[in-house]
């Protein structure tokens, strides 16, 4: 598609294809990246939510780590979601030993902060800029546990625990707007991109 924004999802475990459904339903030209030279071809990336220390592990495995660490210090626009935020977090609390974040987003993210997959649920959120509530889904999520300076939170819980960041280019929810359908994270990613 010519002229279409061309976006990467990061395709080695997790809820690819739904975020890919998403993307090329708004138009976007998708990849899936799974080597460094896919990762090349992309203005922007997705990390979908799943096993985030899987995720890492793989990305190390496929000479990917190093490649979206340094995308993101060079200003790529990426949507963490879940899983995704963890590993775009600069500071992960609860993770595995020798797990590594990927690193850009200027928050402190505590791994499945609400619990076992049983403890899964689905809310309504107010998000900074958009028009009505977002239906959100839960799944095993991580909570950002505090916001630095470089970031600011666009979405928190009734109890205050903040569920969703953005900071410049990048974006994380805790939550997956893909499982219910929820389409305008994924334009306010893909503003980012057409903008850079």
């Amino acid at each position: 598609m010519a002229g279409s924004p061309r976006v990467g999802v990061l395709a080695l475990q997790g809820d690819v294809r739904e975020h890919a459904r998403v993307l090329e339903g708004l138009g976007a030209a998708v990849t899936l990246v799974r080597r460094p030279e896919e990762l090349a071809e992309v203005d922007g990336l997705v990390l979908p939510g799943g096993e985030s220390t899987v995720i890492e592990k793989l990305a190390r495995a496929f000479g990917l780590a190093e490649p979206v660490r340094t995308a993101i210090a060079e200003g790529m626009p990426v949507y963490g979601t879940c899983a995704g935020l963890i590993l775009l977090a600069d500071t992960v609390l609860d993770g595995a030993e020798d797990q590594q974040s990927f690193g850009g987003l200027d928050v402190v993210v505590r791994r499945n902060a609400f619990g076992r997959q049983t403890e899964s649920f689905e809310t309504s959120l107010e998000i900074e800029g958009f028009d009505a509530p977002v239906d959100a889904t839960f799944i095993r999520a991580p909570l950002i546990d505090s916001v630095g300076p470089r970031a600011r939170a666009i979405g928190s819980l009734p109890d205050g625990g903040v569920v969703a960041v953005e900071q410049g280019v990048l974006l994380g929810t805790s939550f997956h707007p893909e499982v219910a359908g929820e389409d305008r994270f994924h334009r306010r990613f893909l503003a980012h991109v057409r903008a850079r």
